[in-house]
């Protein structure tokens, strides 16, 4: 065994190319046993030597082998959030306030990303499932039978969100998005307008709010025409733009827009001041989302707020519920939305 000179330290051996926890004992100078008593239950060791080990962490660049903890406990200490976009900043509140939520307890979040059409998300859940991650939690509900059957088999715990279902795969947080079409709607005939049109993307969720901004038209007006345009996901400025344009085309005597974004909305507030067009004088519109320029666009935008930090307080709350060996006191848990009106309707 090779000795080092009076007055230096060990040197660290590094046969496999990785630093180990017998590496940062004999940097430290202390047997492996204490070392690994010094990180994991620092109260049973004498304060002077947890601090030459925690050096020794910061000197060897040591990392602790987590999934070796994570096979003895059964608990990874990991929660995966899958969103269909990490592009979408409507998302940003919500997994912010659900790693905050789960950080305080030791966890750590990853993101994957599904896209909107879902042909990934089967792939996305198989390799999530295979890292066996304490819980998913998903925008949206599970649209594909192949996810839902890995996530059941799986025994893992499944909070879906954004989105409201009967049959969870598991636990639920969110609301109606039908309602909110329900609500964009009956906002605009208690305003007084009447000859009222949609802008919506093509994913799940804001085809649901098309749903039932429609059927709200429809159960008041049977038979009504409701000019619209259907525009990809994810929506941007530039396609409001160009679907508001479509819209005046075809239908020049609208006098209100449903937007299922507030980025939509943005693009058709951009045009009608290009046009010359008053809002809400000559056409009111209306978003969804509540995204941190509403409130500051000419003139401010009329939304429909889902408050995305109460989502992700409420997933993590049936998280930690669920890892304490107790039942969630709920399994779907419908956090509501609210209409936010400004000077755009």
């Amino acid at each position: 065994m090779a000795i080092s000179p009076e007055g230096t330290k060990p040197r660290v051996r590094r046969s496999s190319g990785r630093i180990t926890l017998a590496d940062v004992a004999r940097t430290a100078g202390v047997a492996p046993m204490t070392a690994s008593r010094a990180l994991n239950s620092p109260a049973t060791v004498n304060p002077d030597m947890v601090e030459r080990v925690r050096r020794a962490v910061i000197e060897t660049g040591y990392v602790p082998n987590l999934l070796a903890g994570a096979l003895a406990s059964a608990r990874s200490l990991l929660v995966a959030v899958v969103v269909p976009s990490i592009a979408s900043t409507i998302y940003l509140e919500f997994v912010q306030a659900l790693r905050g939520a789960l950080a305080s307890r030791g966890y750590q979040v990853i993101l994957g990303e599904s896209d909107y059409a879902h042909q990934s998300e089967p792939a996305l859940l198989e390799a999530l499932i295979a890292r066996r991650p304490d819980a998913i939690v998903t925008v949206g509900a599970v649209r594909s039978e192949a996810g839902r059957k890995r996530l059941l088999a799986s025994a893992i715990p499944v909070i879906e969100t954004w989105d409201m279902t009967v049959e969870p795969v598991d636990m639920l947080v969110g609301f109606s998005q039908e309602d909110v079409g329900r609500a964009a709607a009956d906002f605009f005939f208690d305003a007084g307008r009447r000859s009222l049109a949609i802008i919506s993307a093509s994913d799940d969720r804001a085809a649901m709010r098309a749903q039932g901004f429609l059927a709200a038209i429809r159960a008041r007006n049977p038979g009504t025409e409701v000019p619209s345009v259907l525009i990809p996901a994810p929506s941007t400025l530039g396609a409001g733009r160009r679907a508001f344009v479509d819209l005046l085309t075809r239908h020049a005597s609208i006098d209100a827009v449903f937007c299922t974004s507030d980025m939509v909305a943005l693009g058709v507030l951009t045009e009608a001041k290009a046009r010359g067009l008053r809002i809400p004088a000559d056409v009111a519109v209306m978003g969804f989302g509540d995204l941190n320029f509403a409130c500051d666009t000419d003139p401010p935008l009329t939304t429909i707020r889902a408050d995305g930090k109460t989502i992700g307080r409420e997933a993590a709350r049936l998280i930690l519920e669920r890892s304490g060996a107790t039942a969630p006191t709920e399994r779907i848990v419908d956090v509501g939305f609210s209409v936010v009106k400004r000077a755009s309707a």
